[in-house]
């Protein structure tokens, strides 16, 4: 949009109008009501005495189109790493999953934990959801064993150490494959 010296605009984000003073090639100069000279580049700007006059529609969707463009440039973007993060995090340390642990003897304990994560996998898989980790710990290594026999029971899905920077060397990530073809 074309402007002169002395038409009255109006700044299309803020609550600003004025006239304009001083015309550059990027910059449009505008002084307010206030009596303060702002600068602003010339797609910022609307006239304002052109409502009354009866604007083109052309103007009025050129405005718009800027507007929009300008929007979807400062879209925020999502860092690769965090695509990738598992859909899903189960934990398997015992006072996550019950509160009277002291009753239980060790055979319980390993039982509800391998108890919960077939149930988690199962949900996993039911939902089609691609990947899941599995805390167990580090300990002494008797629950990640348990847990590659259960999943080894399993044909649809690839385990392995999960994120060692993430969660050290006490999980496992398993990777579901979503068969399509029955």
């Amino acid at each position: 949009m074309k402007f002169n010296i002395g038409d009255k605009v109006s700044v299309i984000d803020e609550a600003i109008s004025g006239v304009v003073v001083q015309i550059d090639n990027t910059i449009v100069c505008v002084e307010t009501s206030d009596g303060f000279i702002l600068e602003f580049s010339p797609n910022e700007l609307i006239k304002t005495e052109s409502f009354s006059n009866g604007i083109s529609t052309n103007e009025i969707i050129e405005v718009i189109k800027q507007k929009e463009f300008s929007i979807k440039k400062k879209s925020i973007k999502v860092k690769p790493k965090a695509r990738y993060l598992p859909a899903m995090e189960v934990d398997l340390h015992i006072h996550k999953l019950t509160s009277n642990e002291r009753q239980m003897t060790n055979y319980d304990m390993l039982t509800l934990q391998l108890d919960v994560a077939k149930q988690q996998l199962e949900f996993a898989i039911r939902k089609r959801i691609r990947k899941v980790v599995f805390i167990h710990g580090v300990g002494e290594g008797v629950l990640k064993m348990e847990l590659d026999t259960l999943f080894r029971r399993y044909d649809n899905i690839k385990f392995y150490d999960a994120d060692l920077q993430k969660y050290g060397n006490g999980a496992t990530e398993v990777y579901i494959y979503q068969n399509l073809k029955l």
